[in-house]
């Protein structure tokens, strides 16, 4: 991709639609949006998406991102997502869309932009759909409906092109936001004091949460009869869901373990090892270079069903960084919680293993030195309104 100043779409005109169905996506949207707006202002941003798109500048048409599910629960979702690919449909015939950006969630996006691309309307992806981990007959599909796919993980940009579909990897907006090390450590200083510190993150979802908060909790059981003194706090992605699961806990809070919401990066910061519901936070964990255990609960059906339709033999996006489980996985898990405690317990028991996953989590941050995937994506983006190669190389 050639680089641009902010001027060179200065006078670019034309609407670009996101369309995004999960609160991750909304998230990813946002800062490109914010790109947008600055680069091209004439440029109109509309959207399926939810708050943090509205906040970036983008005009909502209908909220579509305030929670999400994956696996078997996803389901429930389906005629929502039914309804809200009709209504897209149905506004683009009445309101002309010049380029589409689907934002993950193939199973929702494609059906989108197969009906968009017939009309005409360019297509560019943003983030790519995890073909190379299960569903890669979808290739196919893929290359019908878009004209670029932006990749948030290094190996993808080849993994696509050597299979017929433009991509770009662009790098991811959890690992090259910046981050204030001295405003962290700061509010890292006034969370509870003890040692060790467990951080528990049960999930972005509240179908996740609720699949995965009991093993959480046995898993800090079991470490704490284990480790006198271990002090845990909880990190709920937002409100709803923090009064969630002190519903689910009864009103009753286990002893030394704390509920907040909100400065991910500061409970971080103070932790000494997370067990984390697998998802765009262990790429937070490994930001920070912080040891984890990942996990992802789910029914016996959905285990047997991954044993047929997942690819590859890591799950948690750190492991598939590396290509190597460079921290333990149970991703998706469908017993109990022994195994969970047990790997936690033997990180805590060994520094030098602590040692060894923190280096090979900086190691995984390598490739992303250097991008800045909000302008990135915004380039591409304006260049294929322009008419030009959204995903051309800028490579010698």
């Amino acid at each position: 991709m050639e680089p641009a100043r902010d001027g060179d779409f200065r006078e670019l005109r034309g609407t670009v639609l996101f369309t995004a169905f999960e609160p991750s996506g909304d998230a990813h949207a946002a800062p490109v949006v914010e790109a947008i707006r600055r680069m091209a202002p004439e440029v109109a941003v509309v959207a399926w998406g939810g708050p943090k798109l509205q906040a970036a500048g983008a005009r909502v048409i209908e909220r579509s991102a305030d929670d999400g599910a994956m696996g078997l629960s996803a389901i429930s979702r389906v005629g929502a997502v039914r309804r809200h690919a009709a209504a897209i449909e149905q506004w683009s015939r009445a309101h002309k869309v010049h380029v589409h950006v689907p934002v993950d969630s193939p199973a929702a996006n494609f059906p989108v932009a197969k009906r968009l691309r017939r009309r005409g309307v360019r297509v560019c992806h943003l983030v790519a759909p995890q073909l190379w981990a299960w569903g890669p007959w979808r290739l196919g599909k893929l290359r019908r409906c878009t004209d670029g796919v932006l990749c948030l993980l290094p190996f993808e940009e080849a993994w696509f092109r050597a299979r017929g579909v433009p991509a770009r990897f662009i790098g991811h907006p959890v690992i090259n936001r910046p981050l204030d090390a001295a405003a962290v450590q700061a509010k890292a200083a006034t969370l509870p004091p003890g040692s060790p510190r467990l951080l528990l993150l049960p999930g972005s979802r509240s179908s996740e949460v609720r699949r995965n908060l009991p093993l959480l909790l046995r898993s800090l059981a079991e470490l704490q009869s284990r480790r006198r003194g271990l002090l845990a706090l909880m990190v709920a992605a937002n409100q709803e869901l923090l009064e969630m699961i002190r519903g689910m806990l009864g009103g009753s809070v286990p002893s030394g373990l704390h509920l907040v919401t909100g400065d991910l990066d500061a409970a971080i910061a103070w932790s000494d090892l997370a067990l984390c519901v697998s998802g765009t936070v262990s790429l937070d964990l490994t930001r920070h270079a912080k040891p984890m255990v990942g996990v992802y609960k789910v029914s016996l059906l959905s285990w047997l069903g991954s044993k047929v339709l997942l690819t590859t033999p890591n799950r948690l996006l750190p492991n598939i960084l590396a290509g190597s489980r460079i921290v333990p996985e149970f991703v998706p898990h469908a017993g109990g919680a022994e195994p969970v405690f047990e790997a936690a317990d033997e990180l805590l028991s060994d520094q030098a293993r602590m040692k060894a996953a923190q280096a090979a989590l900086r190691r995984v941050l390598q490739p992303y030195q250097g991008h800045r995937p909000d302008e990135e994506a915004a380039v591409a983006i304006l260049r294929l309104m322009s008419g030009l190669n959204p995903v051309a190389s800028s490579q010698p």
